[in-house]
């Protein structure tokens, strides 16, 4: 059986030690849209090394990249086919914040597989500490089809709650370049769905999709620049499930909505319109995020998605 549940998951923990520096850095930023307008100041923060500060988001390629999607798949006990395999979710927490230039350990493994009959869920969680103690926990859904069928619990639902009725406090459209998958993968997802048409088309893609994470952090850095004044260190958590591909050339919606009270978690309240608030001030709370691709009628792309902040 090509999924082993029980091995992957008594397996020990791979832990490899990771360093990165401001090229890796300013390199992501790019990766995920940022630089536009290139002389902007605020732009500048995430692509000039004398103002450099680091979007936690980050943590997903820190090092090349914590093993995500395709280093879980050759974890014990996983042999599967690549073009069978999704990114279902992802799951940030940050214990400080993540610094420009770093040396950690980086220590990862199979915390929960699930059952769903006709594909299987794997939980890869990473748990990165460098000298001065954690730095960030980092989870990775990844969901195999035709893989299911071996007996075991289904787990949670995968099916993504609706967002909030109410209009949202903020939306910002993200132009997703056509070349921007292929600069992505330049900060080590090196996954051929996201290069090769052949390859997309075995796996059911008209074309090649954009990296989820790459959604995942642009996403982040719409929140971070509209409702954080860009404050890269406010942000405390960050979950997101993929709803949906992205093509490069498209259009995303990030649409936000601000809860009733800053209390560190708390529901989205939808008051206001599409324009208005401005940053939040200090002090805890969430946002939620909804985000879809524009050209194809606001498909969702990403789902039960929240920002947590300090």
């Amino acid at each position: 059986m090509p999924i082993d549940a029980a091995e992957a998951l008594a397996a020990a923990p791979r832990v490899r030690e990771i360093a990165w520096d401001h090229k890796d850095v300013q390199l992501y930023h790019l990766g995920i849209g940022a630089g536009l307008p290139a002389t902007d100041p605020r732009e500048l923060r995430y692509t000039f090394e004398s103002q450099l500060h680091v979007l936690p988001s980050f943590a997903t390629v820190a090092g090349g990249g914590p093993p995500g999607v395709i280093g879980g798949l050759s974890m014990p006990g996983v042999d599967v086919d690549l073009a069978h395999v999704l990114h279902g979710g992802q799951h940030l927490r940050l214990h400080r914040t993540v610094p420009v230039r770093g040396r950690a350990s980086a220590a990862s493994r199979v915390v929960a597989a699930y059952d769903k009959g006709t594909a299987a869920v794997l939980v890869l969680r990473t748990e990165v500490t460098d000298a001065d103690g954690p730095l960030w926990t980092d989870e990775a859904e990844i969901f195999v089809r035709g893989e299911g069928g071996w007996g075991g619990a289904r787990g949670p639902s995968g099916r993504p709650a609706p967002p909030p009725t109410e209009p949202p406090d903020h939306v910002v459209d993200r132009p997703v370049r056509e070349d921007q998958a292929l600069l992505y993968r330049l900060s080590g997802d090196w996954n051929p769905l996201h290069a090769d048409p052949e390859f997309a088309a075995r796996a059911g893609f008209d074309r090649p999709v954009l990296h989820g994470l790459c959604t995942y952090g642009g996403t982040l850095k719409s929140v971070v620049d509209t409702l954080l004044d860009g404050d890269v260190t406010r942000v405390r958590e960050y979950r997101a499930r993929f709803a949906g591909v992205v093509y490069p050339g498209e259009t995303l919606r990030v649409r936000m909505w601000r809860p009733a009270v800053a209390d560190g978690g708390g529901s989205a309240d939808g008051g206001g319109s599409a324009d208005g608030g401005g940053p939040v001030a200090g002090g805890g709370g969430s946002v939620r995020v909804a985000v879809s691709a524009v050209e194809r009628d606001d498909a969702p792309v990403l789902a039960d998605t929240v920002v947590r902040y300090g």
